[in-house]
């Protein structure tokens, strides 16, 4: 299992896909296993920031301030860029992450940094949740494609309500950046793209993958998707 998941998964995981396969075992246990096999997931390591400040002085309010928790899906969702490098230039990807299942339900890549990459991800997002999604926070840092009319005019159309950490605060919007630190230690790590089109495959591929396969902590080591029926349907999960 530890080398199927490329050295990705400590003990935590590793004990919930044994217990699913049918074995009776602590995680305590297999920690002990692995540490004397020498097995240890790889650490992860932070990555560099993207944000560009937007000129104007409008700024949403916090409307989360640092309380990440949400009771169901729809409620809170987190918005950001980062980096995706190729040896054509670099790749931007903008995301959207519901923590209500931790589930990345939009995003979009592009050449540029810019209000068009963020309204795509929003778009993907409001389309995978059905179209309506009426009062739910869209929660992003205060970059000027966040700021930009574009955005601003597109959450006001679908009844979205922005919200922003302060300046230069990484921790007001940590959810999402801990996400695309995920991608950067499972992805971007091991792997390396010759060209863009080999990234533009390769990274939708990877977030199907995790929502669809990787367990999540803060889910009860269910995966995304997996969590979200369990919800709804709980015989279905």
């Amino acid at each position: 299992l530890f080398r199927a998941h490329e050295g990705k998964y400590g003990a935590p995981r590793i004990t919930a896909d044994l217990r699913d396969a049918g074995w009776r075992v602590s995680e305590n246990t297999v920690a002990a296993l692995m540490r004397e096999q020498g097995l240890a997931a790889r650490r992860r390591r932070g990555r560099r920031p993207t944000t560009r400040p937007g000129r104007g002085r409008w700024r949403a309010p916090d409307l989360v301030k640092r309380d990440f928790a949400a009771e169901g899906i729809n409620q809170k969702w987190y918005g950001d860029q980062t980096e995706i490098p190729t040896g054509e230039g670099t790749l931007y990807l903008a995301s959207v992450l519901d923590v209500g299942s931790r589930r990345v339900v939009g995003f979009a890549l592009s050449e540029h940094h810019d209000a068009a990459l963020a309204y795509g991800a929003l778009v993907m997002a409001v389309a995978v949740r059905g179209g309506q999604v009426p009062g739910v926070i869209m929660h992003t840092d205060c970059g000027s494609e966040y700021t930009a009319g574009l955005f601003r005019a597109a959450c006001g159309r679908l009844q979205i309500r922005q919200s922003m950490g302060r300046p230069g605060s990484a921790l007001d919007n940590v959810v999402i950046e801990a996400w695309h630190c995920t991608l950067t230690f499972e992805l971007r790590s091991l792997e390396t793209f010759a060209t863009k089109k080999q990234s533009r495959a390769r990274v939708p591929a990877w977030i199907d993958d995790y929502n669809r396969q990787r367990r999540h902590s803060a889910c009860g080591m269910l995966s995304p998707i997996n969590y979200e029926l369990a919800q709804t349907h709980p015989q279905a999960a």
